[in-house]
């Protein structure tokens, strides 16, 4: 028994132990093929932030799995400017793309269906956690060009809530709430957001653009696939 609490002690275990939980949780729904392959999804989108966070010298803690909510990782040291945030926020939607996509290429190899919808599922979270509004990643890239534009999430998580009433936009929306009500007021850090050179504005709206276009262009193209397929 000792043993094992000083083994659910450890990162690594808590980490397995909540993937293993998650991937429980979704097989009940999807079977463990799919759950499998999207709690892997997420862990590679979160090793992106884990990395970043590492590379950039802020103490970071492993992920951590919730079933139907996702993971985050704990950042133990807060990002010294708002570049330092933007870089890692941007590095998980960017692991989770390359994970995706790597998906979508065995899935045209191998003519899986089980891959392409999991290339969906990585490609859709991936662009939903890329809404402009903090928590979510997009809040913190878009942050580096101006806090003021987590007003434009708002709509978009209403919009999504309307077209899908999922508890999680609830959830999500009751952390944002904070962060919306500053921007509003234009109440927040200005030396923190604001000393930031153009260029950098430049090249993170430029690569926060990309990656949403790309994500977006990819989820329409493989919904219709995963239509046809299912129709055929």
């Amino acid at each position: 028994m000792k043993a094992l609490l000083l083994l659910l002690k450890s990162k690594a275990a808590f980490t397995a132990l909540s993937m293993l939980v998650s991937v429980f949780a979704y097989a009940l729904l999807w079977g463990w093929p799919y759950a499998v392959g999207f709690v892997a999804l997420i862990f590679i989108h979160e090793m992106g932030h884990f990395i970043a966070a590492r590379q950039r010298g802020l103490a970071v803690g492993a992920p951590t799995f919730i079933p139907f909510v996702g993971a985050w990782i704990q950042l133990k040291d807060m990002p010294h400017d708002v570049e330092t945030e933007a870089f890692v926020g941007l590095a998980g939607p960017v692991a989770g793309t390359a994970a995706a996509l790597a998906c979508f290429e065995l899935a045209r190899w191998q003519g899986s269906g089980l891959l392409l919808a999991l290339a969906y599922s990585g490609f859709m979270l991936n662009l939903f956690n890329l809404l402009p509004i903090s928590p979510l990643d997009g809040g913190r890239v878009t942050a580096v060009i101006s806090p003021r534009l987590w007003l434009l999430g708002a709509p978009l998580l209403i919009g999504l809530f309307l077209w899908n009433p999922s508890p999680m936009f609830l959830v999500i929306a009751l952390l944002a709430a904070p962060h919306f009500m500053a921007a509003l007021k234009g109440n927040f850090d200005t030396a923190y957001y604001q000393n930031v050179p153009a260029r950098t504005r430049f090249n993170y709206g430029v690569a926060y653009l990309a990656l949403v276009a790309y994500l977006g262009a990819m989820t329409y193209s493989l919904h219709s696939q995963l239509e046809q397929m299912r129709h055929a």
